[in-house]
């Protein structure tokens, strides 16, 4: 046995591992598993490097790692082959006495909670102390003989690394050369899988991602930070065309208290991050301008809060509404729910859609101008959210209207979606209220709730009867579990009969046209049209068909004093809006909610036109305004400055025009109330949850 060669001190110590060998688990004696070798695939042009492991790829950054350990490593060197990449795990060792069955639930914790982590990574092992020790050989941590045993006839590493504190000078033979390394700085050191490289006087650990494809095609391409920059990871699986996606350990975070941490986060290509550029959707946006000098606040937050940003996703070129098929720089993404045909809807369509798609992602972060996180969220059968206006600070974000826009997030859980929210969401991060030109936000985390759910008839019911029955069936556990009642509603007539002085729709309609069409021409349109024709010629830029009426913009038309109106006129509605319509009382932050679809009325709507065009009874077009409604629903809250949030609630079965048998597609409910009343909202979420009413959704065809 492996520790018969160990260096005792004295005959005794011996004998007393031999009788310990007799009582260790048969656990511990598992056979030894054959560990799949490290084959190199790809050195990127920053010098890291790409690699497999058994089944799966991995990336490695090894020209900024995480840990350099100091130590005489000669006989590791001695030992190491090619390649010169080795897979490594660091283990913590709590305990002053490490034993085989605190290292096997370690390995066994690892594989079961990580999704990185496997036991290849076993090459190389290095137990490093996490507790506290004196100088005093009595007090400092050690290997007992069953951990001995575990290590030589079990894991049976090619490397093993101790931290200098371990009270004895072990050996295994010469096959497992042991070598004792000085204790880094324990902030920086983490537990989990790395990448080493091993010199006579050094050995680096890199952080190590499992390197997923992105199959549906819904980012850009993925990222990763070094030394304190983002870069883009240019690679990808040619064989399906997909980018490849790199998602580090979730064991790195196990032990930080920061409540977002370790969390995957994908972000829209609209937030800046530094070192990468932000291209809006557009290869002609992305020529000409330069990389991010500086993360936006709004991302800072979640990196602050120890979230990982893994990739930059699709959108809407600029932000616009296009349909799917109007897309042209990018192939549009695509959607996991039903029959994989179904649309994304538009702006934010690569978050929902990721979200919807991969377990290994746990939210998406996206702005909503006009619908471009509600929507997406009801395709995809995820929670999204358009918060109330202010609420996120957007410097660093490539405006659509400035005013009206809004950032919000995806996730499945509902929990996990409350977590993000109330640690983002906070007072620090809002807008000044000279962006929004409303009064000063406040957005207290209140549970006092509503009395009545206004059941918004001019958008309702579902055009699906299926679909509506969900959505019955869900309002009536809401009014039992809060007390409350349910009304119908007609905002449209309520608007039509409002004092003369309030804005109608019309003028409102035209308002926010003004303030997303001018803030986008004089922070987007002009500088790219400008740059453009200055290097190629006098030429227009090649961009999508819904930002080509850029070429008759008139700026004698779109002048201060009218966009000064038209804020005016947006101001004057929200005033009405927070005292007519959706009103704190002392009992709740919102007196009343309301409910409407801002989806497809619980039928699918597809990437192709040619899909639904001839079916209008059993498909359904997005953005359509429903007959008898005086506006599109998803302008409500970008008119009135409300919070909005899409909430999934089942699903229905339809026979799809792709596969040509019955599949299912996602139903949702869309939900508002007064601007401030955000966490009101998500604390509702968080009883419906706990009252089994509202569920996580899953990945794939099916959300339930």
């Amino acid at each position: 046995m492996g520790f018969l060669n160990l260096s005792a001190r004295s005959a005794a110590a011996a004998v007393l591992l031999l009788l310990l060998c007799a009582s260790w688990p048969s656990a511990l004696a598992s056979p030894v598993k054959q560990r799949a070798p490290l084959k190199p695939q790809q050195t990127t042009q920053n010098g890291d490097v790409a690699f497999g492991l058994g089944e799966q790829s991995y990336f490695a950054n090894l020209q900024h790692p995480k840990i350099t350990l100091s130590g005489t490593f000669s006989a590791a060197a001695s030992q190491q082959r090619s390649p010169s990449v080795l897979p490594f795990t660091v283990i913590f060792a709590e305990d002053e006495v490490v034993t085989g069955e605190y290292l096997q639930d370690a390995i066994a914790r690892y594989v079961a909670g990580d999704d990185v982590f496997s036991e290849d990574f076993l090459e190389g092992l290095y137990i490093a102390h996490n507790g506290t020790s004196s100088s005093s050989s009595s007090s400092r941590p050690s290997l007992d003989a069953s951990a001995l045993e575990y290590l030589t006839s079990t894991i049976k590493p090619r490397y093993l690394f101790l931290d200098s504190s371990f009270n004895e000078s072990y050996s295994m033979g010469d096959n497992i050369p042991i070598t004792y390394v000085s204790p880094p700085d324990r902030a920086t050191l983490v537990p989990g899988p790395f990448a080493a490289s091993i010199s006579s006087t050094s050995a680096t650990l890199g952080i190590v991602y499992r390197l997923y494809r992105d199959t549906h095609r819904n980012f850009l391409y993925g990222t990763y930070l070094s030394a304190g920059t983002f870069r883009p990871l240019e690679l990808t699986h040619s064989r399906s065309w997909a980018p490849l996606i790199p998602v580090p350990s979730r064991i790195y975070s196990w032990g930080d208290a920061r409540p977002l941490a370790g969390f995957r986060v994908a972000i829209k290509d609209l937030f800046d991050m530094k070192g990468l550029v932000t291209s809006g959707g557009s290869l002609a946006w992305a020529e000409i301008t330069e990389a991010a000098n500086a993360t936006a606040p709004a991302v800072q937050r979640i990196l602050d809060l120890g979230g990982v940003l893994v990739g930059k996703y699709k959108l809407a070129q600029f932000a616009s509404g296009a349909n799917p098929w109007e897309w042209q720089d990018e192939q549009y993404p695509f959607n996991a729910r039903g029959d994989g045909w179904l649309t994304c809807s538009a702006s934010s369509s690569g978050g929902g859609c990721s979200v919807a798609a991969y377990d290994w992602l746990d939210f998406a972060v996206g702005s909503d101008t006009g619908s471009s996180m509600r929507r997406p969220a009801a395709v995809s059968g995820t929670y999204g959210n358009r918060p109330s206006q202010g609420m996120m600070d957007l410097s660093g974000v490539m405006p659509l209207g400035a005013a009206t826009d809004t950032a919000g997030v995806f996730a499945r859980d509902v929990r996990g979606w409350v977590r993000f929210a109330k640690h983002w969401y906070v007072p620090a991060m809002q807008q000044d209220p000279a962006i929004t030109g409303l009064s000063p936000l406040a957005a207290p985390d209140s549970h006092a709730f509503p009395k009545r759910i206004l059941y918004l008839t001019d958008y309702l019911p579902l055009r699906n009867p299926a679909a509506e029955a969900i959505l019955q069936a869900f309002l009536k556990n809401m009014t039992t579990v809060f007390g409350m009642t349910l009304e119908n509603f007609n905002m449209t007539a309520f608007v039509a009969n409002a004092p003369a002085d309030v804005p109608k729709y019309d003028a409102l309609s035209n308002a926010t046209g003004v303030i997303n069409t001018m803030t986008q021409w004089q922070e987007v349109g002009r500088p790219l049209i400008t740059a453009w024709n200055a290097r190629y010629d006098g030429r227009f830029p090649p961009i999508d068909a819904a930002r080509r009426p850029w070429r008759l913009y008139n700026e004698s038309v779109f002048t201060p004093a009218l966009y000064n109106r038209s804020m005016a006129a947006k101001r004057a509605a929200v005033d009405w809006f927070e005292s007519s319509v959706l009103f704190s009382t002392p009992e709740s932050c919102s007196e009343s909610i309301m409910v409407w679809d801002i989806g497809t009325g619980g039928l699918p709507s597809y990437r192709e036109a040619d899909m639904m065009t001839g079916h209008p009874d059993t498909t359904a077009f997005l953005a359509v305004t429903p007959p008898g409604a005086g506006i599109n629903g998803a302008s409500l809250c970008p008119i009135y400055g409300c919070v909005d949030m899409t909430i999934p609630i089942g699903q229905v079965p339809y026979l799809s025009n792709i596969t040509l048998v019955e599949e299912m597609v996602p139903v949702t409910v869309s939900v508002i109330a007064r601007r401030g009343c955000d966490f009101m909202l998500w604390n509702m979420w968080e009883r419906l949850a706990d009252e089994g009413v509202l569920r996580a959704v899953k990945t794939g065809r099916t959300p339930f």
